[in-house]
């Protein structure tokens, strides 16, 4: 395992990406109406991710056909966008973005009701983002990877939801994915210690049934077996003197 410490210059170049990801989802936000295709949120991603000048890093990579992943629903992850799939009333969707300016990445990800939805849901959506917040917490230097997912998993589960294990946060800044994993459920003093300089990915993903998954055969798609809902946050976090600053968030959020 290769973990890679940034220097002030690279978590500023970091940041910079990030204040991207999180104007993006402020357009994302406003188009996210029931009747529009996820193709079409695709196109206004890639336009505006471009007019800033960075280039939308999910595109191409692995073969990733989409400028951002778009999940509706009972897609956990990797949703690829499409002109078929039309968002309606009670609808959740997430938006997992990648944004690379001057060589760095950032990465991000929120869950959004569409419409009117179900209190079900937005209770789904509010774990899911609370749970990122109890993880985070626990970033500090001496710290170590596994307390953040004892964190998330310790808050999730009394809800009854579950997280899966199949698919983690990482290391991410000069790459897309980095060393080291980032579990959501993980036991505390175990794992990689943090150290200032690091910049991480922790991104929650929980389902409101059950934890198994399926891949459809794009390769990508990644949805819950019993077709339940699922909700996914996620931000890019730097480790710090004394704690974190999260580069894809606003202090207001």
């Amino acid at each position: 395992m290769s973990i890679i410490i940034k220097s002030d210059r690279e978590i500023a170049l970091i940041r910079e990406a990030g204040k991207i990801a999180i104007d993006l989802f402020k357009v994302l936000k406003e188009h996210t109406l029931p009747g529009i295709s996820t193709g079409e949120l695709d196109r206004i991603a890639e336009k505006f991710i471009k007019s800033r000048g960075a280039i939308p890093s999910c595109k191409g990579y692995g073969g990733f056909p989409g400028n951002i992943c778009i999940s509706v629903n009972d897609t956990l992850v990797h949703g690829i966008p499409s002109n078929k799939i039309i968002l309606k009333e009670g609808d959740i969707v997430t938006y997992d973005v990648l944004v690379t300016l001057n060589g760095y990445t950032a990465d991000a990800a929120r869950t959004f009701p569409v419409g009117k939805v179900s209190d079900e849901a937005l209770k789904l959506i509010q774990v899911t983002e609370e749970s990122f917040f109890k993880g985070v917490e626990e970033v500090k230097p001496g710290n170590h990877i596994g307390d953040i997912g004892a964190a998330i998993s310790e808050y999730v589960r009394p809800f009854g939801y579950t997280l899966t294990e199949e698919f983690t946060g990482h290391g991410v800044g000069r790459e897309v994915h980095e060393d080291p994993y980032v579990p959501n459920v993980g036991k505390r003093g175990v794992g990689p210690m943090l150290k200032k300089g690091m910049t991480i990915a922790i991104e929650p993903m929980v389902n409101l049934g059950s934890v198994e998954l399926k891949i459809l055969p794009d390769g990508w798609t990644t949805k819950t077996k019993d077709g339940k809902i699922c909700s996914h946050y996620e931000n890019t976090v730097v480790v710090t003197d004394l704690g974190y600053e999260i580069l894809t968030l606003e202090n207001k959020e």
